[in-house]
């Protein structure tokens, strides 16, 4: 019940008149930017990250929460209309979704989309709103071990799942805590790794990193591939933005379903909703074969329906993980827990303590989001698509452009529109030879806590290294570390198998 008169406070917070436009802008803008190809939610977040600089915590946070959830939906649309997902989180909603279109059922597919995108973000947001204190007091007990257990647990698991090699995926936390542990260390006051630049003595800014690697990463490597971008036909999109009775029924189930797969994906750290989405088309794809007359292969509206809902699902609970346990499950919940640390407000399991009013703020507003975005997307999604029209060299030319400015209007630092050009050129090679941006953005993040944690673990233990390992709960955390990475090779072994045959 205190729960409940919680969240009453934060909608009395949410639905306040700037806050709604907030809400309604950051919903607007995340879907535009989620549209275009090679952005998605992530780029979203942080390409819009400066702009919430002028705005009161409260309102920049929730306009963030409304450009993740935007982002994600963007992301489909792009899939369905030219068989280009914005994001890996939307190419399972892409196999089928583009065949619906190809039909003539663009509108369909894209109304599933957006019902399902409501639908798993819903239920997820709703087991965030009321189970967010019991998570919140069950982590307070822990400790320097387990916060660092957690830690190891997401470095490891988003280094083996996200990336084709292990090794590049260790690679890439390597970079990512190179970056981390940049400036004056916090416990002792000692200058690390500056060059004598004294601007880097406060280390390098998280959304000089964001930008940098994510936005102008992207545009350096789209410019060099300019000439094999580029092709894909626009589906037009025409008929009726809703579903019929027969549709929304056939739909129903796999939405439910899809959210079934989502929720507890959302705080398990393996990188974003790639695998929830993938169980869910794969259960809807089963469960189609059974039918009298299947309709996978042709448009199956099931197979747009489930993974969308799973995808939402995630993200909505990734939302309560990084909020209750301050642990970012993908690279989108990275650059928004950097986010919440620009503005002075820890995430974690004080957090209703210390800042309860914007914390509920931000989950109430996520339930007026998912309002907002049906109402921008159901009817106007075609709208959308002519985003699609824009000449792409104009179209990077101006994100450059938008993103230096951000840059510097944030600081007013020469010093980081070199570091923001260093780091674009880093994405590019990154990109260039498939090594997984998460990995990077979770240990610039994670990295410099994880290293507190251990160090104040070992000092308690008087270096003795079984103290890492002592307790029930890191038993766990780290059983489960083993879990994942032995799935994660064996699956790799048999899709290695699979394509030598």
């Amino acid at each position: 019940m205190e729960a409940l008169s919680d969240l009453a406070g934060g909608f009395s917070t949410a639905l306040t008149p700037m806050n709604l436009v907030y809400v309604f802008l950051g919903a607007l803008l995340g879907t535009a930017v989620g549209v275009l190809p090679g952005l998605g939610s992530a780029m979203a977040v942080a390409l819009l990250l400066p702009v919430t600089f002028a705005l009161d915590p409260t309102g920049a946070l929730i306009m963030l929460a409304g450009v993740y959830y935007g982002g994600l939906f963007g992301d489909s649309i792009t899939g369905i209309l030219l068989n280009t997902p914005g994001n890996s989180s939307a190419i399972a909603t892409t196999i089928e979704g583009h065949k619906m279109a190809l039909d003539g059922r663009a509108s369909q597919a894209l109304a599933t989309s957006a019902i399902g995108a409501f639908t798993g973000g819903l239920i997820a947001t709703t087991v965030v709103a009321l189970g967010a204190p019991l998570f919140a007091s069950l982590a307070s007990a822990f400790g320097p071990a387990e916060f660092f257990a957690l830690t190891a647990f997401a470095f490891v698991a988003i280094a083996f799942v996200v990336a084709d090699s292990a090794l590049k995926g260790l690679a890439a936390l390597v970079i990512g805590f190179t970056i981390g542990v940049v400036g004056i260390d916090s416990q002792t006051g000692t200058v690390r790794y500056t060059l004598g630049v004294p601007q880097l003595f406060d280390g390098v800014g998280i959304v000089v990193i964001t930008v940098g690697l994510l936005a102008l990463g992207e545009v350096l490597f789209v410019a060099s591939r300019r000439r094999h971008v580029g092709g894909d036909k626009l589906v037009a999109v025409r008929g009726r933005p809703f579903l019929s009775r027969a549709e929304f029924r056939e739909a129903l189930p796999a939405w439910l379903r899809g959210a079934g797969f989502g929720v507890p994906f959302g705080v398990i750290p393996v990188g974003g909703s790639e695998v929830p989405t993938f169980l869910s088309y794969g259960t809807e794809r089963r469960l189609d074969a059974r039918r009298r007359n299947p309709m996978f292969g042709r448009g199956a509206i099931r197979g747009v329906a489930g993974p969308e809902a799973a995808g939402n699902a995630t993200a909505g609970t990734a939302m309560g993980a990084l909020i209750v346990l301050a642990l970012p499950t993908s690279a989108t919940a990275a650059v928004l827990l950097g986010a919440f640390q620009q503005f002075g407000i820890q995430p974690g399991p004080l957090i209703f303590e210390r800042s309860g009013e914007v914390a509920w703020a931000l989950i109430a507003s996520l339930f007026v989001g998912l309002f907002v975005l049906l109402v921008l997307n159901l009817p106007f999604a075609p709208l959308w698509a002519k985003l699609l029209v824009i000449p792409r060299p104009y179209l990077y030319a101006g994100i450059s452009v938008f993103a230096g400015l951000g840059i510097y209007v944030s600081a007013g630092s020469i010093v980081d529109l070199w570091l923001l050009l260093l780091l674009g050129l880093l994405g590019f090679l990154m990109r260039r030879h498939d090594v997984p941006l998460a990995p990077v953005l979770i240990a610039v993040i994670l990295g410099p806590i994880a290293e507190v944690n251990l160090r104040n673990t070992l000092a308690i233990s008087q270096g003795d290294l079984g103290a890492l390992a002592a307790s029930p709960a890191t038993v766990v955390v780290y059983a489960l570390l083993a879990v994942v990475v032995l799935l994660a090779v064996v699956g790799k072994i048999r899709s290695s198998r699979g394509a030598d045959v």
